[in-house]
């Protein structure tokens, strides 16, 4: 019992790249969804880096269900845990590569991957805590390493995130709005 949740919580973590790259490629560059006015919101301020909980928990609520169709209560809790923990993990790392220097050559990668596609072309790297999918469906290009080195020099942001804007529920509300009503 044990191993299987640790085995769904696992799965959840590594399925979270998968699902990051569908909302960030997919849901929010390749189609016009609800999440393109939030992710170009961020395009256009940087500093609009964190999800706001009112996008996260209807969708959470809604991957639970589905995962409740295939795998009783529990064994979805765990998937859906780890989910959770992946979509933590890049949370901390999308602020850390627009508001912190890297600590590693692995961090240093990533954040130039990511900045690459604020900088040098948003239709390719759609990856922010995996480069993988990218291989896989084609978005990493050919020449991925000028591309870095074009953004591998940017200073980090200074001053405050968005993320007690998002926390504060007459101002995520607010923030939402704001996003919802501009246009990319």
């Amino acid at each position: 019992m044990i191993a299987q949740a640790i085995a769904l919580l696992l799965a959840g973590f590594f399925f979270w790249g998968l699902l990051e790259y569908a909302i960030h490629g997919l849901l929010a560059h390749r189609w016009k969804t609800f999440v393109s006015p939030l992710h170009w919101n961020h395009h256009r301020n940087p500093r609009n880096v964190f999800t706001t909980p009112i996008a996260v928990v209807p969708i959470t609520l809604l991957l639970f269900g589905m995962t409740t169709l295939v795998a009783n209560p529990l064994q979805g809790g765990c998937f859906v845990a780890g989910v959770l923990a992946g979509f933590a993990r890049y949370e901390w790392m999308h602020w850390r590569f627009h508001f912190r220097e890297p600590r590693s050559d692995r961090e240093r990668l990533l954040r130039s991957h990511h900045l690459a596609h604020h900088f040098c072309n948003p239709r390719i790297y759609h990856g922010v805590s995996t480069r993988f999918w990218d291989r896989i469906f084609g978005t990493l290009p050919a020449g991925w390493e000028s591309d870095y080195a074009r953004v591998a020099e940017r200073a980090p942001l200074t001053g405050p995130s968005n993320f007690a804007e998002i926390w504060n529920p007459r101002t995520s509300l607010a923030h939402l709005r704001r996003a919802m009503n501009q246009r990319p």
